[in-house]
């Protein structure tokens, strides 16, 4: 395996060292797209994960189930339909934890512009983002490629890019240029949506509509954009492993490409992109804190 900046790795299976291994891939800064761009052809061992199976690869087409999708028109202007969503909502977080939502609020070319500008960040060029890769906590704006890469049993063939954006947003020259000004209208759009979830959720627990918010669970905002480069062996590796979010709630913004799955009654399913819909996830401290 060769990766840019010159940091060469050999595969010997009699004598591998994982550490070296992860260490060159690291010091490269260019992740997992610079390891396509320098035109590997197979995955580096870093990546394969022993736990694949046919079982785990095998997709769930079979069955009929479909994760709910929301339509949130009305919401804000029909008591009527309030009351239909919040139970629609409740139904879903007792039953998936997961549900899609369309007619959101956000317009189309805000959400197409930002997968636009996440795209091309990854695929500038290397010296580019070079600047951005820390693997510290303590940047607003980092690039990296695997938060627990030396943690982990297994990396994921995934790039990524992490933001703070509330409730202290960064200055606007911390951020790479290309995402600067679609991340901060990105964000008031998403703020305003995670707004109006968490008063339907708190109905939806027969609980005041303030009281999420009053909480504190709306006060901040992380926006994680990943990047899933062409995989030359893609039956030895994911793009992301199983996890459950460990925050209040997820928006996530998917591309048409798919891959998405969620775990219900036992069986990894499909989430089927829908266009213009985004996915919601009850996450972890939210079901810690109040049980539907």
């Amino acid at each position: 395996m060769v990766v840019t900046s010159g940091a060469e790795v050999h595969d010997d299976s009699n004598n591998y060292d994982r550490e070296k291994e992860l260490k060159a891939f690291d010091n490269s800064k260019a992740g997992v797209k610079g390891l396509v761009d320098a035109g590997i052809t197979k995955v580096p061992r870093m990546f394969i994960r022993s736990d694949i199976s046919s079982n785990t690869l095998e997709t769930t087409k079979k069955t009929q189930y479909n994760i709910p999708v929301i339509d949130l028109q009305g919401i804000e202007d029909d008591p009527r339909r309030h009351k239909e969503i919040s139970d629609q909502v409740r139904h879903a977080s007792e039953t998936w934890g997961f549900f899609q939502i369309v007619n959101h609020g956000i317009p189309i070319s805000v959400l197409e512009e930002m997968k636009d500008r996440v795209r091309r960040f990854f695929e500038q060029d290397i010296e580019v983002k070079k600047k951005y890769y820390v693997r510290e906590s303590g940047s607003r704006f980092r690039y990296q490629s695997n938060f627990d890469l030396y943690t982990a049993p297994f990396a994921n063939w995934r790039d990524t890019c992490f933001c703070m954006m509330a409730p202290d947003p960064p200055q606007p020259q911390e951020l790479p240029e290309v995402l600067r000004d679609i991340l901060v209208k990105y964000t008031k759009e998403v703020m305003r949506l995670g707004s109006c979830l968490f008063k339907v959720l708190s109905e939806a627990l027969g609980l005041s509509s303030n009281h999420l918010e009053e909480m504190g669970c709306a006060e901040g905002l992380a926006v994680l954009s990943h990047y899933y480069p062409p995989c030359p062996e893609p039956e030895l590796t994911f793009g992301t492993s199983k996890h459950s979010d460990n925050d209040f709630l997820t928006v996530l913004l998917q591309d048409q490409i798919g891959g998405l799955q969620v775990l219900y009654e036992d069986q990894w399913l499909d989430v089927p992109p829908v266009p213009g819909a985004l996915v919601v996830n009850v996450g972890d401290l939210l079901q810690a804190s109040l049980t539907f």
